[in-house]
């Protein structure tokens, strides 16, 4: 089905293309694509979503949540995996056209230009700067460079999660980008699974985040190690390709540091936000993070890495660190003031207030409903993408006022 000149209320078909797909098991992506997706189902659209398929996925079911599944393979190196994956789906999504098209990471903006010239309207998520992550190097990170510019001169909109990515693309290019932030789910206060790992509400710290450089795992473990703090670190989460970066994490803790790898029980998962004395936040480069949107939503007193994403998010709410040092004494502090923990809770859950899905959903319905117009979503698309802005984006947090 494949139309033009839609009216408001009209019903929408809408392919989301680039990402793992969903059941959301992974990453923001997917995540966004699963509470946005299935709203628009509900609305009466019909949402296309194409996914990536693992070896121990078992049934790979055509619907979910409303929204059809296509399931699609990919090369699995971890340099191609995305952009084979996400060529395998256009090459689909050319001969099954429909009226818009959500395309996620700016690294698979080669496609765009296949997909207008199927005429079918297209906005980029373009993600946060995955230039900047430790893993790219040499040529990997010179075609994140690349890509970003592609993503400007080829979509016909572009999306930012966060206001700090939509300055960047300012900045950078004299982009203009429509800002959709992710939602906060509003997390239950349980805490009947605590017991299994030994831990009680309220008796330990958080830290949940793929194991890589620029999330501030060994900094933030390592602040930990230098603190006096008397209750435990739990830290969740680890790296299918950073053996030596895992490696020089647990090198650095102490026997107050407990990691549990993967926690895949997502109720097991939000009662340790829920009950948590403090979460710790590293992300750095990734725009509006799910895990710290997950840890509002629970009421998680936060400390995180010092950058305008994270003070967005969290506002006067938040503590902040950049070093080691810093960490140590956001954590310290944070331990002086348990009568304070009430407070710090409750200001933390007015901040999750902001970031409600069912809005989120509100404006991917209008930017797709603007692309299967034939709106202007973009008041104006370069000849080329040249870079205008500076070649280190500002990025620290004192830009955004709490």
């Amino acid at each position: 089905m494949h139309t033009r000149g839609k009216r408001s209320g009209d019903v929408l078909s809408i392919a989301m293309v680039g990402t793992r797909g969903v059941p959301a098991r992974y990453g923001g992506f997917e995540t966004a694509i699963e509470e946005v997706g299935s709203r628009l189902a509900e609305r009466g659209h019909r949402v296309v979503v194409y996914c990536r398929p693992t070896a121990d996925d078992g049934d790979r079911p055509a619907e979910y949540r409303g929204m059809e599944l296509v399931h699609k393979g990919a090369l699995h190196r971890r340099s191609l995996e995305t952009l084979s994956h996400t060529g395998l789906s256009v090459a689909h999504l050319l001969r099954h056209r429909t009226d818009a098209a959500l395309v996620f990471n700016a690294a698979n903006s080669p496609y765009l230009p296949l997909i207008r010239a199927a005429r079918i309207p297209v906005a980029t998520h373009v993600d946060g700067l995955e230039w900047k992550r430790d893993k790219w190097k040499g040529t990997g990170r010179r075609y994140y460079r690349l890509a970003e510019s592609a993503a400007v001169r080829w979509s016909d909109g572009l999306i930012a999660d966060a206001q700090g990515i939509a300055d960047y693309y300012r900045d950078e290019f004299h982009a203009e980008t429509r800002l959709i932030a992710y939602g906060a789910p509003r997390v239950a206060d349980e805490s009947d699974l605590l017991e299994g790992l030994g831990l009680r509400p309220q008796g330990y710290h958080l830290l949940v985040a793929r194991f890589e450089p620029e999330n501030h795992v060994h900094t933030i473990v390592d602040g930990y190690r230098r603190s006096g703090a008397t209750r435990p670190l739990i830290v969740v989460g680890s790296a299918p390709y950073a053996d030596a970066y895992t490696a020089q994490v647990h090198a650095l803790a102490d026997d107050r540091v407990r990691f549990l790898g993967g926690v895949w029980d997502q109720r097991l998962l939000d009662q340790l936000y829920a009950n948590a004395f403090s979460y710790l936040h590293g992300h750095s480069v990734g725009g509006t993070n799910p895990s710290l949107l997950r840890a509002i939503g629970a009421g998680a007193p936060t400390l995180a890495y010092d950058v305008v994403f994270n003070r967005e998010v969290l506002g006067a709410a938040g503590g902040y660190f950049t070093t080691e040092d810093d960490a140590a004494r956001v954590i310290e502090r944070s331990e002086a003031d348990p009568a304070g923990h009430p407070a710090r809770r409750e200001a933390t859950r007015q901040r999750a207030a902001a970031y409600d899905w069912d809005d989120v959903a509100d404006k991917y319905e209008a930017l797709c409903r603007d692309l299967a117009d034939g709106v202007q979503v973009r008041s104006r698309r370069p000849f080329t993408a040249q870079r205008i802005g500076a070649e280190r984006p500002r990025l620290t947090g004192e830009a955004v006022e709490s």
